[in-house]
């Protein structure tokens, strides 16, 4: 025991200036997410008002958490929010590793970077850009969607009114601005694969489907199981700046998600206990949903997070 604290003495001095260069990122992590995350767990446990302290508000228990059920507008918007979170992931998932696999593929290197150059810009867009990018094509009055609609069809689309089109728009809107920026992982995992193997694949006769099956999707594997890990474990945190930017009270029923809620009656209407009990819950169940995708990760590619 005396060596090991020796050995360990030893190399803590030997890395000292390490450890200095990591104490204020340490410090920074400490003061802005771990203390706030203990002092949200703990107001979720009370019935906390404007003018009390985590040591002074009434302790409720778990009252918050039965409220989060017994509340049918958050439910709802649990409900939104698997659902909207899925129908991204569904919808969103594949498109980048096809996406990657094209710009891989390509021969020429000038129209290759053109390319990515293009695909990468919408992720650099905030969500009000977005949002205006997005009214202009497909507002009722001066929409060029709408034109296009009402010349073949004589009518117009309420796409920010009705909620089955409202949905569509959401989605739309995320896999174009993300599509870009989410290849580049699976293109830096593309740039590992050994070429001579797509050389013996084309002397076999193997097509380029069939050397995207057998070489390239099973190189990229590992990959494809962290994102969808990460993916997974984000299901419960719809993007909450573009739902904030795009929704409207004539679709609440279909677009109001946990985020949005917590905002309009956590904050707006200062129900700062029950927004912190939802914020828990809600980061609980993220981390059971990582740990079960790292799971199925593991089981499908033989690689996990962790």
């Amino acid at each position: 025991m005396a060596s090991l604290r020796s050995n360990t003495a030893k190399m803590a001095y030997k890395h000292r200036f390490l450890y200095v260069m990591f104490f204020p990122i340490a410090l920074y992590y400490i003061v802005f997410n771990y203390i706030p995350l203990i002092m949200g767990a703990a107001m979720s446990f009370q019935d906390f008002k404007i003018g009390n302290s985590v040591f002074t508000a009434k302790w409720v228990g778990f009252g918050n958490y039965v409220k989060i059920f017994q509340n049918r507008a958050l439910v709802t918007s649990i409900k939104n929010t698997l659902e909207i979170s899925g129908l991204k992931m569904l919808f969103g998932f594949f498109p980048p590793i096809i996406l990657a696999i094209c710009l891989f593929d390509m021969s020429s290197r000038f129209f290759k970077r053109v390319s990515q150059t293009i695909l990468y810009i919408p992720h650099f867009f905030s969500w009000v850009i977005v949002y205006g990018i997005f009214f202009a094509f497909f507002s009722t009055g001066s929409g060029v969607i709408n034109q296009i609609v009402e010349f073949f069809t004589g009518g117009r689309i309420n796409f920010f009114l009705h909620g089955g089109w409202f949905r569509f728009l959401l989605i739309f809107s995320s896999v174009w601005k993300t599509i870009g920026w989410g290849s580049i992982l699976y293109l830096a995992a593309l740039t590992a694969v050994n070429t001579e193997l797509f050389e013996a694949a084309k002397i076999d006769g193997c097509g380029p489907f069939k050397r995207v099956w057998y070489i390239t999707f099973p190189s990229i594997l590992p990959i494809v199981g962290f994102v969808l890990t990460l993916n997974i474990g984000t299901i419960l945190m719809s993007d909450f700046e573009q739902i904030l930017m795009f929704y409207n009270t004539q679709v609440y029923d279909v677009a109001d998600v946990i985020a949005t809620w917590v905002y309009r009656e956590g904050l707006s209407k200062m129900k700062y206990s029950l927004g912190a009990a939802i914020s828990i819950l809600n980061g609980g169940v993220s981390v059971l949903l990582i740990a079960a995708g790292n799971g199925l990760s593991r089981r499908i590619s033989g690689r996990g997070i962790w």
